[in-house]
C-alpha cells in the first residue's frame, strides 16, 4: 500500500473540553496602619476556548485518529489586591482546509472551514468567578462571597473531509479515472488492471496554460448501493459535494457502458440529490482499442437520448484528454456561482430515509411514499430494462415488496410513486 494511502483519513471522532474558569477569592486588605481594610478579592481568569483553525498544509484529518481528547488550559484564581487571575490559552486545532465539523450528540453542522483564515469555536471557556470586592455594598462592607468559575464546555465533535476540487472525476471501478489524473497532472496514484486500485481519493493540478489551473479529484470506482455505504461508498460520494463540474469516465472494455452509465447516476442522486444537477462531462475511455472505437456511435447516440454528449479519449495514449480537460474547466468557470449544500455537507436527513408508508388511495390503488423509495422512482431511467430492474432490486431490499403483498397487492393494480404510475405484476 502505498504512503498516500496510509496517511489520508477523511473521518475523525475527537472530544474538546474548554478551561474551566478560575475562582473568585474572599480577601481583605491587610496592611501596617489599615486595621479595618476592606475586601480586595480579584475575580478568576477565563477559561481558554477550543478553536478549530484551517492549516492549508494539512491534507488528512489522519492526527485525530491517534490523539482523540484535548483540553483547553484552565483560568487561574484571582488574587488579593483585587488580581484578577490569568485566563486560560485558547486550544487550537488545525485541520485541512475542507473539514466539516459537527456535534456527534446533536448531529448539528458547526460550521464548514474552507479558506486559510477561517476559525470555528466549537468550545467555549468558562467565565471566572468573581471575587468579594465585587459584592461590597453599602450595606455589607466586608461580603464573605465569591464565585467559583464555571466549567469549560466539553462537546464530542465528528470531523469530515471533503475535498476542495473543481472537478471531480467519477465512474465504475476499472474505468480509467486515476490513469486519466495522471495523464494531465503531476499526481502519482497506484494504477493496475484491476477493480478498486483506487481506495482513497487523489488530488492533482493540471497547467491548462496561460497561467491557468484546475483542481482534479480521481474519486475511487463507485458500485451499486455506494449511497448506502456499500465498497465504501457513502464515503467516496462526499468528496464529489464540494466539486464545480464532474468528468464522468464510461470504461470502454465493459459489457455495458450505458448500464454503467446510469448506475453511478442513480447512486449519486440517491446519495443527494444536487450530485445529478452538476454540469457534466461525458467520455468512453480506452478508445485505442478497437473494439471500444467500434462502440462509440451507438453509444454516443443513446447518451444523448440522456442528455449528454459523450467523447472518446484514451487516457493512457492522450488521445481527446486535453480536450476533454479543457471543456471541464471551461465549465467551472461558467457554473462558479452554482451554490453547494454547506448545512448538511453529509447526507443526514432527520428522518430515517429508508422509512416507508403505504396507504391505499380513494380509487383503490396503492401510493408509496418515502425519501429513499421516491428518489429511488425519480432517479430511474424508465427506458432501460436495466434501470427498471435495479429499481425492482431497491425495492426488494427496502421491504417494499414485502410490504405490498401484506397490503394484498394483486396483479394488474396500480402502483403509485411520486408521480409515477406502476402496474404490478408477479
Amino acid at each position: 500500500m502505498s504512503r498516500k494511502e496510509i496517511n489520508f483519513v477523511d473521518e475523525a471522532r475527537i472530544r474538546v473540553r474548554a478551561g474551566d474558569g478560575g475562582n473568585g477569592i474572599i480577601h481583605f486588605r491587610r496592611e501596617k496602619h489599615v486595621p479595618l481594610g476592606g475586601p480586595d478579592g480579584g475575580d478568576g481568569g477565563r477559561g481558554g476556548s477550543v478553536v478549530l483553525v484551517v492549516d492549508q498544509d494539512l491534507n488528512s484529518l489522519l492526527r485525530y485518529q491517534r490523539a482523540r481528547h484535548y483540553k483547553a488550559q484552565n483560568g487561574t484564581n484571582g488574587g488579593g489586591n483585587n488580581k484578577t487571575g490569568r485566563s486560560g490559552h485558547d486550544l487550537e486545532i488545525f485541520v485541512p482546509p475542507g473539514t466539516v465539523a459537527h456535534d456527534t450528540d446533536t448531529g448539528i453542522c458547526l460550521g464548514d472551514l474552507t479558506d486559510p483564515e477561517d476559525r470555528l469555536k466549537v468550545a467555549t471557556g468558562g467565565s471566572g468567578g468573581r471575587g468579594n470586592k465585587r459584592f461590597s455594598s453599602s450595606s455589607n462592607r466586608a461580603p464573605r462571597i465569591a464565585e467559583k468559575g464555571s466549567l469549560g464546555q466539553s462537546v464530542d465533535l465528528s470531523l469530515e473531509l471533503r475535498l476542495i476540487a473543481d472537478v471531480g472525476i467519477v465512474g465504475v471501478p476499472n474505468a480509467g479515472k486515476s490513469t486519466f489524473l495522471a495523464s494531465v497532472t503531476a499526481a502519482k496514484p497506484k494504477i493496475a488492471n484491476y477493480p478498486f486500485t483506487t481506495l482513497t481519493p487523489n488530488l492533482g493540478v493540471a497547467d491548462l496554460g496561460d497561467y491557468r489551473t484546475v483542481v482534479l479529484a480521481d474519486i475511487p470506482g463507485l458500485i451499486e448501493g455506494a449511497h448506502a455505504g456499500t465498497g465504501l461508498g457513502a464515503e467516496f460520494l462526499r468528496h464529489i459535494q464540494r466539486t464545480k463540474v464532474i468528468i464522468h469516465l464510461l470504461d470502454g472494455m465493459s459489457e455495458d457502458p450505458l448500464s454503467d452509465f446510469t448506475q453511478i447516476m442513480s447512486e449519486m442522486s440517491l446519495y443527494d440529490a444536487g450530485l445529478v444537477a452538476k454540469p457534466q462531462v461525458v467520455a468512453l475511455n480506452k478508445i485505442e482499442l478497437p473494439e471500444v472505437s467500434e462502440k462509440l456511435p451507438v453509444l454516443k447516440s443513446s447518451i444523448k437520448h440522456l442528455g449528454y454528449e459523450l467523447h472518446g479519449i484514451s487516457a493512457i495514449t492522450h488521445i481527446g484528454v486535453r480536450d476533454l480537460l479543457q471543456k471541464a474547466a471551461l465549465l467551472t468557470k461558467t457554473h462558479a456561482n452554482i451554490p453547494e449544500s454547506v448545512e448538511e455537507p453529509v447526507y443526514r436527513p432527520g428522518k430515517d430515509p429508508a422509512r416507508f408508508e403505504i396507504i391505499r388511495e380513494i380509487d383503490g390503488n396503492l401510493r408509496i411514499t418515502g425519501d429513499r423509495v421516491e428518489r429511488a422512482a425519480q432517479s430511474t431511467y424508465w427506458e432501460y430494462d436495466d434501470a427498471v430492474l435495479r429499481f425492482q432490486h431497491i425495492i426488494d431490499k427496502l421491504g417494499v415488496r414485502r410490504a405490498l403483498e401484506e397490503n394484498g397487492v394483486r396483479p394488474g393494480d396500480k402502483v403509485r410513486i411520486g408521480p409515477y404510475e406502476l402496474e404490478w405484476v408477479e
